[in-house]
């Protein structure tokens, strides 16, 4: 093939770049080592929510580009939300301050640069530090992502599945983590050893490991994060006053000793977006972009559900208007299922110092489009600032590869004053929402003792046993009212096996409260965790061994097959037929977690 000349390779780069509608400029191309201004690249701001990969090695200004990108988004009206790992972020809240060799550097890739500051929202998860405490209630989290943080196996997982289904179906709402462990502890007590074997799927010897696990959560500190009230990831939605979008930035400076919770978090975050918004389409501007930083820690030994549900998400989000951008080292840290997601690709110059090192460079060459860059060389050659880019049009096809001088921040490339992170925190219309911790009546306190009877669906049926609730014992079926343990057994197994029950049915049949799936009644003075809007009300089955009635599972039932490995055990069978009420009570989201179960 001829080689083209520098004139040809411009005119290539200028034609692919030339786009019609909003964008996020990027910087300028570099061609056979000529910087050239009249060749700006960027990006369509239509093809944001494609996703995109920001990866180089350590030093090579990935923090930066984000930070860039993220002004732009703001001022073009778009909710931002950034991890800031090293406190660098912060700066977006300060205008910088320009210099002679800053102003050149934005002459010689055309931009008008000017100092300017950004709505900023700090978050600090539990309130580990400065910002808005940020919590999630154990229910909302769900057993899945629950599972992720304490590196349960798949046998133990399915096990905390079941705990989360006992406590959905008597009332005991899992707030924290000491409702959790008070829970599992009544399972594998005497009073509470019959309700156990009820659950089958749940040894007394795995209930302890999970036990063993969540008190080393507590150790660590991690009970802060657990607990009401609950953020709101609407929150992240939110636009200032001036049209700008919000960038939120939450702090993370204690992410070396807790990788895990801050990977699984981001992705209740975006789990949670997932279930809440409704579908958008093809926008002109995305509703949020989303930067996870230091990627490589999502995907670290996680199990195959586990990255098969993110892979669910960063797939299926995109039609609600929500960009992932993931930032890390190389395209290899991300699984290729969710690589072959991000559409936009940013990539600055890698090192190859190892055998290992060269590996990976011809991975990540492998992955870019043809091109006139000869891209070892210019992926080990590029300087800071510079990274090699191709992102998808606005007709979804991909732009030519273009090395390019980056464009340079607005704002404070380093974090802001103390003072100003504590007086914009101060300021904040959400410290008043979520900046006091409450400990309402929840698990902990009704098995305890410490509480009135459960309000919720499952109040009138409490467990045989449980302390506190008044249930009576098992032998008193004939009464009006009581609890009968074979019915309520008959009725587990059916819903958990998804086939009648093989225990004899007792004649007459007992009065106990029918599967609590139904939408809350106008009496229920406190809701539980509602499952997700599509399920419809059960009417109460005069046999007495009611069959499973299945609905139409939709996407729904898709996503039950992508997680039935998380579940192992009679439970896979039933995440491959999410369209039974089981499972749209226990998966209610694409990691489990519940769906919009508040306000309060």
């Amino acid at each position: 093939m001829a080689t083209k000349t520098t004139a040809e390779k411009l005119a290539t780069i200028q034609q692919g770049y030339t786009l019609e509608g909003a964008t996020i400029e990027l910087g300028a191309a570099i061609i056979d080592g000529e910087l050239h201004k009249d060749a700006p690249v960027r990006l369509p701001l239509a093809m944001m929510n494609r996703h995109g990969l920001v990866a180089g090695a350590t030093g090579t200004g990935k923090t930066v580009t984000l930070h860039m990108m993220a002004e732009q988004l703001s001022t073009a009206g778009v909710p931002v939300f950034l991890a800031d790992i090293k406190g660098d972020l912060s700066g977006l809240a300060t205008a910088a301050v320009g210099s002679d060799k800053l102003r050149a550097r934005a002459d010689s890739v055309g931009q008008a640069w000017q100092g300017k500051t950004f709505p900023v929202e700090f978050l600090a998860l539990g309130g580990d530090g400065n910002g808005v405490p940020v919590r999630a209630t154990v229910t909302s989290f769900g057993p899945i992502l629950l599972s992720r943080i304490m590196e349960l196996n798949d046998t133990q997982e399915s096990s905390l599945q079941l705990v989360f289904y006992f406590a959905d179906k008597n009332g005991l709402e899992l707030i924290d983590l000491k409702d959790l462990r008070a829970v599992i502890q009544f399972l594998t007590s005497d009073e509470g050893k019959d309700k156990l074997e009820e659950l089958g799927g749940l040894s007394k010897a795995t209930a302890g490991v999970i036990l063993r696990e969540i008190v080393n959560l507590e150790a660590q500190g991690l009970e802060k994060f657990f607990g009401e009230p609950e953020f709101d990831t609407a929150e992240l939605l939110r636009t200032a006053p001036d049209g700008r979008g919000v960038v939120t930035c939450l702090e993370l400076p204690t992410l070396q000793t807790k990788p895990m919770l801050f990977s699984t978090f981001l992705m209740w975050l975006l789990a949670d977006l997932f279930e809440d918004l409704p579908e958008a389409g093809d926008l002109d501007k995305p509703k949020l972009v989303f930067f996870l930083d230091e990627a490589h820690l999502l995907f670290n030994g996680a199990s195959k559900a586990f990255l098969d549900a993110i892979t669910t998400t960063v797939r299926l989000i995109r039609s609600k208007g929500v960009g992932i951008f993931f930032v890390t080292q190389t395209p290899k840290d991300v699984p290729a299922d969710v690589l072959g997601q991000l559409a936009n690709r940013v990539q600055h110059a890698l090192r190859a110092f190892t055998p290992e090192d060269a590996k990976a460079l011809k991975a990540t060459v492998s992955t870019f489009p043809l091109s006139d860059y000869d891209l070892e060389e210019t992926l080990t050659s590029a300087g800071i600032g510079e990274a090699v880019i191709t992102v998808m049009n606005e007709k979804g096809a991909p732009t030519p590869v273009a090395l390019t001088r980056l464009r340079a921040p607005e704002s404070v490339m380093g974090p802001s004053e103390d003072a100003l992170v504590r007086s914009t925190v101060a300021g904040s219309a959400l410290l008043g929402k979520y900046g006091t911790a409450v400990d309402n009546p929840s698990a902990y306190e009704k098995l305890n003792g410490k509480a009135a009877a459960p309000t919720g669906p499952a109040a009138s049926a409490p467990p045989a046993g449980v302390p506190g609730t008044g249930a009576p014992s098992a032998g008193t079926s004939g009464t009006p009212g009581a609890y009968d343990v074979d019915a309520e057994a008959r009725r587990i197994e059916e819903e958990i096996l998804g086939r009648p029950s093989s225990r004899p049915a007792q004649a007459p049949e007992p009065q106990y409260p029918e599967p609590q799936y139904d939408e809350p009644r106008a009496s229920e003075s406190k809701p539980r965790a509602k499952a997700p809007r599509t399920r419809q009300s059960q009417p109460r089955q005069p046999e007495p061994q009611p069959q499973p009635q299945p609905q139409p599972g939709g996407m729904m039932g898709d996503l039950g097959g992508v997680l039935g490995g998380a579940l192992g055990g009679g439970l896979k069978s039933m995440a491959r037929s999410m369209g039974t009420q089981l499972g749209r009570e226990l998966l209610r989201g694409v990691f489990g977690t519940s769906s919009r179960r508040r306000r309060r």
